[in-house]
C-alpha cells in the first residue's frame, strides 16, 4: 500500500526538470553548473528545484570547494520502484484471477 511518503514523493519527481535532474543523477554525480548545462534551466529555477529534491530525500549534497556536487540516493528510487512493483503484481493476479465484485 503506498504511504503518504511515497505519495509525496511520486509528486515530487512528477516535475519534467525534476525528472531530468534525477535521470541525469542516475548516470553521474553532477554539481549545478553541469546540470544548468544538462538542462538549460536558470541557476535560481534549478536551485530551487534541487532543494525540493533534497528535502525529499532523493539527492545528497557533497561540498568541494566553491562547488555542490549532488548524487541520486538509489535507495528512495527503489522503494518507490518497489511500490510500483507491488501493484503490478496485484493488478497481474486480478486479471488471471477474473478478481471482480458483483454489482447489487
Amino acid at each position: 500500500m503506498m504511504t503518504s511518503v511515497d505519495i509525496d514523493l511520486m509528486r515530487v519527481l512528477a516535475d519534467p526538470l525534476r525528472l531530468r535532474i534525477v535521470t541525469l543523477l542516475a548516470g553521474e554525480t553532477l554539481c549545478s553548473t553541469h546540470l544548468i548545462e544538462e538542462t538549460g534551466a536558470r541557476q535560481t529555477n534549478l536551485s530551487n528545484h534541487l532543494k525540493v529534491l533534497r528535502e525529499a530525500g532523493v539527492v545528497d549534497t557533497e561540498p568541494c570547494g566553491r562547488f555542490t556536487y549532488y548524487r541520486l540516493r538509489p535507495d528512495v528510487i527503489a522503494s518507490l520502484a518497489g511500490q510500483f512493483a507491488g501493484l503490478a503484481e496485484t493488478a497481474r493476479a486480478t486479471v488471471e484471477n477474473n478478481v471482480k465484485r458483483s454489482c447489487p
